[in-house]
């Protein structure tokens, strides 16, 4: 402060000390969250928590600048700061801000929430709703106005109290981005420039140069040695530290529009103010390189990354993308969705979203808009299947919550898109489990129909780029079982394990239906009978089957000494000595269990499945999967083929999660 002492006045010096540590100590949380997003680290360890550092510190800055100005109002502060301090008029804006807050606290949440309960997903926002929303956010951010308080920091502390969950809170958040990047933005930048008189800033003098030395080493010096001392005490490597304090330098629009306020009202001579504002431009100048750097250490720590049930916590939350074709698809996923979701303290997030391919007729239904860059679906019948989805899942949380996170979402495009929509959308939310119905359906007469050409091709892309694991789920009656979920039915399920990376997936998955108390699981293990001379040739083995038998060793030794041994789920080995004997064996099912979950390639190279594909009909659901998912298999028995994360390289630069902390 001592080389900005002489461009302040004298009289406002505590109160601009004040003011600068917390622009200096501040960071622009919407500038670095869209930095972070857009150079695509925001879904990794670090990315996640610079961005959290962001906010936070935001927050408080923020907060500090809502109670300082209760204290030192602007108007004072630039006209009248020797006048007499009065007392009564703090109280009175400090008991306006407790009742605005304390207010909004309460109803906002109930009316937002009863607002978007009349205006579900999918359908037109009411006239009337949407205008009491704004009328009522309107409303309380300028409450507090009437007793000279900042409109602005008036807004901010209502926006702390609506809740940001919900279809309300969502327009009015991308209607607000819209404004401010196509209204607000451009005038503010017209308005900083017209300010800022570039012919006072002192350009030759050397301590012009001096005081922007001071302001960028004091911003980057506080943030780094903070980080770096915390780093060290949690544990955190130093040049990861060293990166998240520079990030967290990044100043913005709110820094830009304190420094300008203070020349306004001359609190600093125009050139100390030219600096601040110079300076809070160059902080942002090194983000990409510091990303690049964090990308460069993470390829040589994590250059590749899972996102498996097999690598995931048992303990840990499951998020499922749950994607239904219509109505028809609703009773079998709940029963799906209630064997899976385990215990009420591990907890599973299940996103249902509805696949509506785009067709000429409904691309013009729809309504669409430009700002908030979204289209509502008008077409009666679509609007009416979503509708009868959405009750039956509503329904069956209604009735069973514990543990239970349901959210609905919509994919609207063309058959060749939606694979793309899929993968975005399941990457956006953190999937780890993609479920897709089959592209066939049963029929009255208990048979599957040709089925849907369309999905069946979309199921296949799917399967071959998904950023997590899949299942395709064959349904022959699974949604039939009412009785589930009141504890009043048992399911018999199976799980087939040969050998490979997917049925070692599909074995995780059944670690989390064996802990419903209303299912039976049998593992059945299908091993080689090396007592026939037919199997001599599966003792002929690569390195790399000999790792994988070994990793599937490894994996059902696991499984076995933590379920079966309890006794919970029952185990059976049988030994095939060919692909005959594995297939009269899967034909005996029927009657015994009512659902089997298979890896799409389990035993794929394997004595017990040669010779299956010469008569496949979908082959890219593997040989034990194309077998129970046949036209001619089974009326009863429905299927689950998983498919394990497939890899898809080194993360070629910045769209993996990636953890190197």
């Amino acid at each position: 402060m001592h080389y900005l002492q002489n461009q302040i006045d004298e009289n406002k010096l505590l109160e601009f000390t004040l003011a600068f540590s917390t622009m200096i100590s501040s960071t622009d949380s919407p500038l670095l969250t869209r930095l972070i997003t857009h150079l695509k680290i925001g879904k990794s360890d670090i990315g996640k928590l610079i961005i959290g550092a962001g906010m936070h510190t935001d927050f408080v800055c923020c907060l500090m600048l809502s109670i300082g100005y209760i204290v030192v109002p602007m108007p004072a502060y630039c006209q009248n700061l020797l006048g007499r301090f009065e007392i009564k008029k703090t109280v009175n804006v400090v008991f306006a801000v407790v009742v605005q807050v304390g207010f909004t606290a309460m109803v906002s949440p109930m009316l937002l929430k009863w607002v978007s309960n009349e205006n579900p997903e999918g359908r037109p926002m009411k006239g009337p709703h949407l205008v009491l929303s704004i009328a009522f956010m309107v409303l309380m951010c300028a409450s507090t106005t009437m007793y000279n308080y900042n409109p602005i920091l008036s807004a901010f502390l209502v926006g702390l109290c609506v809740p940001r969950e919900g279809r309300v809170s969502r327009w009015f958040i991308t209607r607000i981005n819209y404004m401010l990047t196509t209204i607000f933005f451009p005038i503010f930048f017209l308005w900083m420039g017209y300010e800022s008189n570039f012919r006072q800033f002192e350009l030759h003098h050397p301590a012009t140069w001096v005081r922007l030395s001071v302001v960028l080493v004091v911003a980057v010096a506080g943030k780094v040695v903070g980080v770096v001392v915390y780093g060290a005490m949690s544990g955190v490597h130093w040049p990861e530290s060293v990166a998240i304090g520079m990030l967290l330098v990044t100043k913005g629009h709110l820094q830009i529009y304190l420094a300008m306020k203070v020349i306004g009202c001359g609190g600093v001579t125009t050139s100390t103010g030219i600096v601040l504002v110079l300076g809070t431009f160059l902080t942002a100048l090194p983000a990409s390189r510091i990303v690049a750097s964090i990308i460069r250490r993470a390829k040589k720590r994590a250059p590749t990354h899972r996102l498996a049930l097999q690598m995931l916590d048992p303990s840990s939350e499951l998020r499922i993308l749950l994607c239904v074709q219509g109505p028809q698809n609703a009773p079998a996923s709940i029963n799906l969705v209630e064997i899976t979701k385990g215990t009420a303290d591990t907890g599973i997030v299940v996103y249902v979203t509805d696949m509506i391919e785009l067709t000429a007729e409904l691309s013009d239904s729809l309504e669409r808009d430009e700002a908030l860059q979204t289209a509502t679906v008008k077409d009666r019948a679509v609007m009416e299947r979503r509708d009868q989805v959405t009750n039956s899942f509503q329904a069956y949380v209604a009735d069973n919550d514990d543990g239970i996170t349901l959210k609905r979402t919509m994919t609207l495009s063309t058959i060749t898109n939606m694979p793309q929509d899929i993968f975005i959308l399941a990457e956006d939310l953190m999937i780890a489990l993609i479920i897709l119905p089959f592209h066939r359906s049963q029929r009255e007469d208990k048979r599957l129909d040709s089925g849907n050409p369309g999905f069946r091709y979309m199921n296949r892309k799917v399967l071959r780029s998904a950023p997590c694991s899949v299942g395709i789920l064959v349904d022959r009656g699974l949604g039939s079982f009412e009785g589930i979920t009141r504890c009043e039915a048992t399911i018999n399920v199976a799980v087939i394990f040969i050998g490979g990376k997917d049925d070692r997936e599909a074995l995780a998955y059944a670690s989390r239906v064996a802990q419903h108390s209303q299912v039976k699981l049998t593992v059945l293990r299908f091993l080689v009978d090396n007592s026939v001379e037919s199997a001599a040739l599966y003792r002929i083995i690569s390195p790399e089957q000999e790792k994988e038998m070994q990793l599937d060793d490894e994996c059902f030794t696991h499984f076995y000494e933590r379920h079966v041994i309890g006794g919970r789920i029952s185990y059976m080995e049988k030994h095939f000595a060919n692909a005959a004997e594995t297939f009269s064996t899967l034909r005996s099912f029927e009657g015994q269990y009512s659902l089997v979950i298979v890896g799409r390639e389990g035993g794929m190279n394997s004595v017990l499945t040669r010779g299956m594909n010469d008569w496949q009909q979908c082959p890219e659901l593997g040989p034990i999967g194309d077998v129970l998912s046949g036209t001619d298999f089974s009326m009863t028995v429905s299927v689950l083929i998983i498919q394990q994360h497939r890899l898809r390289g080194e993360i070629d630069g910045l769209d993996e999660d990636f953890s190197i902390i």
